[in-house]
């Protein structure tokens, strides 16, 4: 027997929880359970992390979760707990498959069979947020060559474990060049490493275009956290329903499976809430336990009962369907057709070929960094740029003012009258020497504040081996 732990989580997730213990059980999976209390309730107690210690022990010591969807309290600055658990407990891989079950589950795409892997702990997901002038906020996007490395790899291991043929990358490498401009960058070193696996690069915008409207022509896609998150759910709708959708997030050491749905608490006590997300979350957790053939039992049962228009009311649809049910009816409906087989939609059959390997980052030696200068940000809202340049131009010593923008765009020097301003300004500093180093931009600072501005952020400007690290305003 095999102990994991499970989380009922909020909204409808104990009676989708229950429902899906209850075909695992009929199924003989040979599992034991620890439950965790996590979510709302935990959040109302005055635990800010949604979580408790004794949770986060026996998660620990289990290896495996399986988690019902889960409820954030609005407001009062929560942080979500599903986030929380994906980067504390080092699950960078969420791995949402999605494909049809035509024609008894609508989809305009009948043919579609789309696995989206997302980084699943860097990114805006990071969460950093600074409120920085009256009317600016900044959300920091973090991409790391060892995020981008193990993700990456992971989605190509995955194809070759799975006898998928294409992984394609989804970016915005036009636009943030440094950011998505790195995992662009580890995508091609890493996909010349399997040749046997085709591979193509999509700008993000472009690419969920083409998804939603041709899924056929994609098999692996691998992306970015935000990205993802929006893209495996624009799949899984569009495979038939969010309702039907399992995933998986894989670490090194931990592993967590779920419905990509939230908690639905607008129909929560109803019992009529679809548990096949979560079901199929669990057979996901099967298959990474090593338990194929169980796996594989309660797939092909579900498969059934899909097929024969055993449905919820999600999907139900009059003509097509052949019986509504309720949660804990369809799970009888597996049940009731563990051991059958599929006879229209194609049945599962699981290979076991072993676990994905994981492969250890290794850092590069270390480059060559050199200061340049420093982008100081400043709050004010005193006058226009050609005002504000005027005032910077008395703080140049060994760094000199280059440029300012807002918002990204160059405003001086030679600004547009047309162009936008809001309180929140980026001014660039540059060496005037061969050498400058962190006291000269303290000195700066000094200066700075000496002319009575108020310098709410800095950004040093640095070259590795040469290569500009930082990005050109818009306009420069």
């Amino acid at each position: 027997m095999k102990r994991i732990t499970i989380a009922k989580g909020d909204g409808i997730g104990p009676e989708i929880m229950d429902a899906t213990l209850k075909v695992l059980k009929a199924a003989n999976a040979p599992l034991e359970y620890d439950e965790v209390q996590i979510g709302e309730q935990v959040y109302l107690t005055g635990n800010t992390t949604g979580i408790p210690t004794e949770a986060w022990d026996t998660i620990r010591k289990n290896k495996i979760l399986l988690k019902a969807p889960i409820t954030t309290p609005q407001g009062k600055g929560y942080k979500s707990l599903n986030v929380t658990l994906r980067k504390t407990l080092g699950l960078f891989a969420n791995v949402r498959p999605c494909n049809s079950f035509a024609p008894y589950v609508e989809t305009k795409h009948p043919d579609m069979d789309v696995v989206v892997i997302r980084e699943n702990e860097e990114d805006l997901y990071a969460g950093i947020e600074h409120r920085q002038t009256n009317e600016v906020v900044q959300c920091l996007k973090l991409i790391t060559r060892p995020g981008c490395e193990k993700i990456v790899r992971y989605a190509f291991e995955y194809a070759k474990l799975n006898n998928r043929k294409k992984v394609s990358c989804f970016v915005k490498d036009n636009i943030m060049k440094l950011t998505d401009g790195l995992f662009h960058t580890v995508f091609k070193e890493i996909a010349a490493e399997y040749p046997e696996i085709e591979s193509d690069s999509w700008i993000i915008d472009i690419g969920t275009a083409k998804l939603a409207n041709e899924p056929e022509r994609f098999d692996v896609v691998v992306t970015t956290n935000l990205y993802g998150d929006v893209i495996s759910d624009i799949t899984a709708e569009i495979s038939g329903s969010v309702g039907l959708a399992g995933s998986s997030n894989v670490g090194e050491h931990v592993s967590m499976f779920e419905a990509i749905h939230g908690s639905a608490p607008d129909i929560a006590g109803k019992k009529i809430a679809n548990p096949s997300g979560l079901l199929r979350g669990a057979i996901m957790m099967l298959n990474h336990m090593g338990m194929q053939e169980i796996a594989m039992n309660i797939n092909n049962a579900w498969l059934c009962a899909i097929e024969e228009g055993i449905h919820t009311a999600d999907i139900y649809e009059e003509g097509v369907s052949k019986q509504l049910v309720n949660t804990m009816e369809f799970a009888d409906a597996v049940i009731a057709r563990l051991g059958k087989m599929p006879q229209n939609l194609k049945p599962v059959v699981y290979e076991s070929k072993g676990a994905i390997k994981l492969h250890n980052y290794i850092r590069e030696n270390n480059t060559v960094k050199t200061l340049n200068g420093v982008d100081v940000f400043l709050d004010w809202s005193s006058g226009s740029p050609d005002d504000l340049g005027e005032y910077l131009s008395k703080a140049n010593g060994t760094l000199e003012l280059q440029m300012i923008t807002n918002r990204g765009v160059k405003v001086y020097p030679n600004g547009f009258d047309e162009t936008f301003c809001t309180d929140h300004w980026r001014c660039r500093f540059e060496k005037t020497t061969d050498t400058v180093s962190n006291s000269d931009i303290i000195k700066l600072l000094s200066d700075i504040h000496d002319l009575g501005l108020d310098a709410i952020k800095t950004e040093n400007l640095y070259e590795f081996d040469g290569v500009r690290g930082y990005s050109l305003g818009q306009g420069q």
